[in-house]
């Protein structure tokens, strides 16, 4: 892979494009194995001893490489190691959810050095959103080791999605303070680096692809439950976000089994929502004879239904039932999905669907294949650890690794 400069520089073929190409797959190579011989990156990238060995000591002058321990356990004098220099640069993520923000710094082998969560119960009045995001931020950075300064990008996951054309959040009339038409230049004034602000959901999407069950999908559905229901559309290997950012949306989708929401964006909700949201499972549950239902947020709520569900022993049972029915009402929705987008894959993520785990996979699975005509494979996420935080880092240290590993200039 190689980025085209200006000028001569930019031409294919030129030794200094052809060098840079070389160094990015030497940098690739060690990111994806870890500490590599000179020997070893050479029959990796099919470079010959000499010019692996100036690719290396190029790479260790620039500051993006080190020389670390000997290869083991082979007779007679171990071979130098090499690995990518972590504090070659560092990248943060921001995590915002109505009750949280929480923010992770990854150095550029995406290792996270430093995380820190701003609770914001309430804070409707309170503490502007800036201050939030640089608070959070600065938790982050201090828990690292390191200054706001050694961020070179930082990428931001909210629920909904700014408007390209106004700049204007939509789509989450749940998140107190972020609505200002302002509120981007505050933050853009506010913080030293790149920052670029991506939907929650996508975010998750990015993590699954780059690291989790969607590695090597070019087009896929990611569904999503947890304070929201909503899905990412991966299409040719890109996420597709739509005309005003709102493609996924899909708890406003009108759906058999809810009633037809109007006004939906007054409302914040919709029919699929309504059906098969976190927030519908307790009353499901009650209806169906299940009496050990628990207090608490819905979302972890949700979640510890689901998860007794899918352990349950009984064949039949109010448990089972409520798996079998939240799994009829989940492929209702996603029918209409993969009937327009004909996904190779579906992930189902989020806690309330992941806490289902194989069992309700394999019934989601088993409705879809009544509802809709392709059939799409369905997989649990993998990544179930903060996966919008993660989606965010992968995404920052994408576009990081891009600028600081490019050595053509």
């Amino acid at each position: 892979m190689w980025t085209r400069m200006a000028g001569t520089a930019g031409t294919p073929g030129t030794p200094r494009v052809l060098r840079a190409m070389n160094d990015r797959a030497a940098l690739d190579l060690l990111l994806e194995h870890g500490p590599l011989s000179r020997t070893r990156i050479g029959k990796l990238t099919g470079l010959s001893k000499p010019t692996a060995s100036q690719l290396l000591a190029r790479l260790e002058a620039a500051g993006l490489v080190l020389a670390g321990g000997t290869t083991e356990g082979r007779p007679g004098p171990g071979a130098q190691l090499y690995e990518v220099n972590p504090a070659a640069a560092y990248a943060a993520g921001i995590d915002v959810t109505p009750d949280r923000v929480l923010a992770a710094v990854a150095d550029v082998t995406g290792r996270t050095v430093g995380r820190y969560e701003l609770p914001t119960p309430g804070r409707r009045a309170a503490t502007p959103v800036v201050q939030q995001v640089t608070d959070a931020l600065d938790g982050a950075v201090k828990a690292a080791g390191l200054a706001r300064d050694d961020v070179h990008r930082l990428v931001i996951g909210t629920p909904g999605a700014f408007d390209p054309g106004t700049g204007r959040l939509r789509y989450a009339s749940h998140l107190p303070g972020w609505h200002s038409p302002a509120l981007l230049e505050e933050l853009a004034a506010a913080l030293p680096m790149p920052v670029e602000y991506e939907n929650d959901v996508n975010l998750a999407a990015v993590a699954e692809q780059r690291l989790g069950a969607a590695r090597g999908h070019e087009d896929f559905v990611l569904l999503w439950n947890q304070e929201g229901l909503g899905a990412a559309l991966v299409l040719g290997g890109r996420l597709h976000r739509g005309w005003t950012g709102g493609a996924g949306e899909v708890g406003f989708l009108p759906v058999p089994g809810a009633p037809l929401v109007r006004k939906v964006s007054r409302t914040g909700s919709g029919g699929f929502q309504e059906l098969a949201g976190s927030q519908a499972l307790a009353g499901l549950a009650r209806e169906l004879g299940v009496t050990d239902v628990p207090s608490g947020p819905y979302p972890e709520v949700a979640a510890t239904l689901v998860a007794r569900a899918a352990r349950a022993d009984a064949a039949d049972g109010p448990h089972r039932r409520l798996l079998q029915t939240y799994a009829t009402r989940l492929a209702t929705g996603l029918a209409s999905l993969v009937s327009v987008l004909d996904p190779e894959l579906v992930v189902l993520s989020g806690t309330s669907l992941t806490a289902g785990g194989e069992a309700l996979r394999d019934l989601v699975r088993d409705e879809l294949e009544e509802l809709a005509a392709s059939r799409p494979r369905l997989a649990v996420g993998d990544v179930t650890e903060h996966p919008v935080l993660r989606g965010a880092l992968e995404s920052a240290l994408a576009t990081t690794r891009d600028e600081v590993f490019d050595t053509s200039r």
